[in-house]
Order: structure tokens, then C-alpha cells, then sequence
């Protein structure tokens, strides 16, 4: 992720912010703008060079922008962990591309961050998500009820995990 990402990607966000909205937080309209994506990003970069965060984009066949991942809250000592997190705007989603991404996340973590284990969380009825992360080797070990605030209520997410060869 670049800050010059930050035009595409509010344009992206702005496509799918009906798509998204069942699996996201409760977004103000401020979110769907250049400056407060500009901000993310910066927020995002600055947390990579803390080396707690690793902000990437997902991108079409063509090298457009397609989604988001983050590997977030990375943690070293006894643990070595982190968590993901991603999404795919509608018009790609199902093409096998977040599938692809969360693939070069596992190969990320295990190899150039050294890290143990990725964990991450899907709405319960999210299906399609869960499918990308049991196809990349993550298992489910728990319920988590009324996990985070979700399409403006709390809701249950499926805990995932991959312990990683590194």
C-alpha cells in the first residue's frame, strides 16, 4: 500500500459501500473520502514502520485495485503472531483473488516477518470468507460471541488460525 493509493481505493470503497456494509463497522460518510483514506494510509504506513502492521492491496488481473489486506497487530517475543484482515469489491469478488492475496500473506508471515501464527474472524454466516481461509490452511477453533460491532451491532464471528512453518 502507497498513499498514492489513497484516490483509487476511496474510489473502490465508494462502489462497493453497499456491498461492504453488512461486513463492516458502521462507516461515516467522512470514511468515503480522499483525505480521510489519505489518512488511513498514512496511519497504515506508520504502523509498518513501527513493524506492527503490514498494509497491502489486492489487485485485479489487469492491476487495478480490487480490495484490501492487512496483517495486523503483529506481535513478536513468545508469540509471533498477527491478525488478517481482507475484502474484495463486488465486481471481483468470487474470481479466486482474495484467495490468491491471503496465500502471499501466509508466505509473508512464515517467511520475511518470521511469525508463528495468523489468526483471523469471519461473521458467522460469512461463507465465502471462510472458504478463503480453510483453502489457505486456517482452521476454526472457536466461537467468539457478539465479537465486534458489525452493520451497527455486536455480532458472533468463527475464530480461525494457521500455525505457520517458520
Amino acid at each position: 500500500m502507497q498513499l498514492d493509493d489513497a484516490e483509487e481505493l476511496t474510489r473502490l470503497l465508494r462502489q462497493n459501500r453497499e456491498f461492504l456494509r453488512p461486513w463492516d463497522p458502521v462507516r461515516p460518510d467522512e470514511f468515503f473520502t480522499v483525505p480521510k483514506q489519505r489518512e488511513i494510509a498514512r496511519a497504515a504506513l506508520d504502523a509498518y514502520d513501527g513493524g506492527t502492521m503490514v498494509p497491502l492491496v489486492i489487485l485485479t488481473r489487469e492491476g487495478g485495485l480490487a480490495g484490501r489486506l492487512n496483517l495486523n497487530g503483529i506481535i513478536g517475543g513468545a508469540l509471533e503472531s498477527a491478525a488478517l484482515g481482507y475484502w474484495v469489491g463486488e465486481a471481483e469478488n468470487g474470481a479466486g483473488l482474495a484467495t490468491a492475496a491471503v496465500a502471499d500473506a501466509v508466505a509473508l508471515a512464515a517467511g520475511d516477518l518470521g511469525l508463528h501464527r495468523l489468526q483471523a474472524e469471519t461473521l458467522v454466516h460469512n461463507a465465502g470468507s471462510q472458504r478463503v481461509l480453510e483453502k489457505n490452511g486456517f482452521t476454526r477453533y472457536g466461537l467468539a460471541p457478539k465479537y465486534l460491532k458489525i452493520a451497527g451491532r455486536w455480532q458472533d464471528h468463527v475464530m480461525f488460525q494457521r500455525i505457520l512453518e517458520s
